[in-house]
């Protein structure tokens, strides 16, 4: 029996996943993959391939010789073409796709803490918006690090944060690419947002001198004179941007 091809819709729906799962996680087994296949009334292995040969088109992964299937769909390269680094229609439009396919509106589809959300209006849907954009980016981060942080290690998603090396505020162009971010957790996150402590364009910790010179306690060797001048573990996909590191050096880092 010949497969029923993929739409556009569906497509979009799968890139949106890829970019959010890590390559170890791509897999029929997975949950996300699962749900997304139920949805889609297919099956989890045809969503497994369908982002193996998303990989295939990844310049970052074609470095490393990661492939898919030998011929893929004209679709996959369409689709791929059109939203690689196109990152909030991205964002936005696969998590229509969801909504629609849940039957809700797009900001309960999505979990959007309503707390300070207006009830109406260009500014509600604007707040809308950035909160998938920020999730969105979040999830591309932490999954490219493997939800692991990339200073010390730290495998818990619930404390880590995806950290802007240009701050969201300054830089519009770079705000929603995942070569902006790095995965810290919280602790480091509040260092780096505060310029004690950078990641130099050769991808290694570099402390400031407040840190330096501050009374050398057990709890600031380990949390931080530990790390001084170690590499960092870099991501499987999305590496932080050398240039984006030099602005940081340059403009936030108190040296």
């Amino acid at each position: 029996m010949r497969c029923r091809p993929w739409t556009r819709s569906e497509s979009i729906a799968a890139l949106s996943l890829y970019c959010k799962l890590p390559l170890g996680k791509i897999s029929y087994r997975n949950p996300e993959v699962v749900d997304l296949s139920r949805l889609l009334g297919r099956t989890p292995s045809s969503i497994a391939l369908k982002l193996v040969n998303f990989a295939r088109l990844d310049p970052e992964l074609q470095k490393r010789h990661v492939s898919g299937m030998r011929h893929g769909s004209q679709l996959d390269r369409q689709i791929w073409n059109e939203f690689y680094g196109q990152w909030e229609p991205l964002a936005y439009e696969g998590e229509d796709v969801l909504a629609r396919l849940r039957g809700q509106p797009i900001e309960v589809s999505a979990k959007i803490d309503f707390a300070d959300v207006p009830r109406e209006g260009r500014e509600r849907q604007r707040v809308i918006r950035a909160r998938i954009n920020q999730a969105f980016f979040r999830m591309m981060v932490l999954s490219s690090y493997e939800n692991r942080c990339c200073i010390t290690g730290i495998g818990v998603p619930a404390i880590l944060v995806a950290s802007h090396i240009v701050p969201w505020a300054v830089d519009k162009k770079n705000r929603m690419r995942p070569h902006n971010g790095l995965c810290l957790n919280a602790l480091h996150d509040r260092a780096f947002d505060q310029g004690l402590l950078t990641i130099t364009p050769d991808y290694k910790v570099r402390l400031a001198s407040a840190l330096l010179n501050a009374d050398k306690d057990d709890a600031l060797k380990n949390a931080f004179l530990a790390y001084a001048d170690r590499t960092i573990r870099l991501p499987q996909k999305y590496p932080p941007d050398p240039s984006l590191l030099k602005y940081h050096n340059d403009h936030i880092f108190l040296g």
